[in-house]
């Protein structure tokens, strides 16, 4: 039985559809969930300087909870930033280069090799680790920039960053909203995951070839400079130790699978084991390849990767802030404010929905991608997640069945569009190695995008 809602409930709600309507005009919505934050505060405490302390408690409670995502993605940056520098990216990849013979199986082993590569390093610093090296390889076998691009944008941006089985950035974010565990969220977008990517990537394929042999598309024609920066010029180690050092690599993160598969760990403990291991390996390659300035060169590293991952979650903040109030948060930040019986503010709005409006597993698919497609728009991915668990907790209370699935959903579409295969400056990574023009990658992408969004919502109604 739904409870009676109070001012809080409409406050949240109302802040909802405006930063909805803030991302659709592609601003900003930090200011809307300050606002947001202070209005909650202000309504729940009667009281200006708690609810000024309240934005800052807030926003602390937020990093607290993306903390662990931040420091892997930075310890991974830093870790492939010494790679990269290493030359080591380039023995890493170069078994595969004896795969690519044709452009089909430049287009397929360039993707899979990013996926894999992306699920364990993350799509931008796997774009730095592959696009250099395996970009010369694919033109030499005539298959245009545009070609790779795309692949390494729809594998890597698209499929591994939108599962991100391993890191769990995404999957931690989406099921804090929805306060269901990771292993839900993940579990559940596996199905759709692989719906997803294999109507994209086949799509994209078809389009390409299509393009190709009418002409519209050449690998002559499309062969820009690669990115100023892309290579690197320090090349220290011979390549025996090279090679040694990619092999222990690769046998350090098999055995991290191992341990995870045996222990089960899942959630924040994979990702301090895989966070443990990047670490060591980055000490280890600095002060291999850095010979004296090694020592310096661990912090040199870290440091470009903390700036990297604050740059990346920095708009995170304020919005997950924001939507962590609609859980637990609020009770955290403003004591005990909430109304009697009252299961936190978003289940609150789902019950009562569900006893206004009788909704299905059709209506929450489509409005999941929808919102999640919307919350993208800003060009991040990251920035708007939070909103997806909320939301799929509000339907599924309605519905009557997990969030998971919903979540899961909405956290394709917002990574799909937002996270660099739709927005122009979010494809700029792919786009700067390849020598292509970003607005022409992101409009070749928005059909296959679109095709697999459609595919995949559909999927998910018989799932749900």
């Amino acid at each position: 039985m739904a409870i009676e809602l109070n001012i809080l409930h409409w406050i949240y709600l109302i802040f909802i559809f405006l930063i909805i309507a803030v991302m659709v005009m592609k601003r900003d919505t930090s200011l809307v969930c300050v606002a947001g934050i202070f209005l909650l505060g202000l309504f729940a405490t009667a009281s200006l300087y708690q609810s000024v302390m309240g934005i800052f408690n807030s926003f602390i409670y937020a990093i607290k909870e993306l903390l662990g995502t931040i420091l892997i993605i930075s310890i991974i940056t830093a870790m492939s930033k010494g790679l990269l520098e290493a030359g080591i990216n380039e023995v890493m990849v170069s078994p595969f280069t004896k795969l690519i013979k044709t452009p089909n199986l430049a287009y397929w082993v360039i993707g899979i090799l990013m996926m894999v590569i992306s699920w364990f390093f993350w799509p931008s610093p796997a774009v730095a680790l592959l696009g250099a090296v395996l970009l010369p390889v694919a033109l030499n076998v005539k298959l245009p920039a545009m070609g790779v691009a795309v692949a390494m944008n729809l594998f890597g941006h698209g499929i591994a960053l939108s599962s991100d089985f391993i890191i769990q950035g995404a999957p931690k974010l989406t099921a804090d909203g929805a306060g269901i565990p990771v292993g839900e969220v993940v579990a559940a977008s596996v199905p759709l995951v692989f719906v997803m990517g294999i109507v994209t990537t086949v799509a994209a394929f078809w389009l390409l070839k299509k393009d190709m042999k009418s002409g519209a598309l050449s690998a002559e024609a499309t062969l820009l400079p690669i990115a100023e920066g892309a290579k690197s010029d320090v090349k220290q180690l011979s390549m025996g130790v090279k090679k040694l050092i990619a092999v222990l690599i690769l046998l350090f993160y098999v055995a991290d699978i191992i341990v995870m598969y045996y222990a089960k760990l899942q959630g924040g403990d994979a990702t301090a084991l895989i966070g443990g291991t990047s670490v060591f390996i980055l000490v280890m390659i600095s002060l291999l390849s850095q010979k004296q300035r090694g020592m310096e060169k661990i912090m040199a590293y870290m440091i470009e990767g903390l700036q990297f991952g604050f740059k990346i979650f920095g708009p995170v903040i304020p919005i997950a802030a924001f939507f962590y109030l609609g859980d637990s948060a609020m009770v955290s930040i403003f004591g005990d404010v909430l109304p009697q019986g009252s299961a936190g503010l978003v289940n609150d709005l789902g019950v009562t929905l569900a006893n206004l409006v009788p909704l299905n597993s059709a209506v929450g698919a489509i409005t999941l991608t929808t919102v999640g497609a919307i919350t993208g728009l800003d060009g991040s991915g990251f920035s708007g997640i939070s909103l997806v668990g909320p939301i799929a907790k509000l339907f599924a209370v309605s519905i009557g069945t997990s969030p998971a699935t919903l979540t899961a959903l909405g956290q394709i579409a917002a990574i799909w569009v937002g996270g660099g295969t739709l927005i122009p400056w979010a494809v700029i990574p792919a786009a700067a190695i390849c020598g292509v023009d970003p607005f022409e990658l992101a409009r070749r992408n928005l059909k296959p995008v679109f095709i697999g969004l459609v595919a995949t919502t559909i999927v998910a109604i018989f799932l749900i």
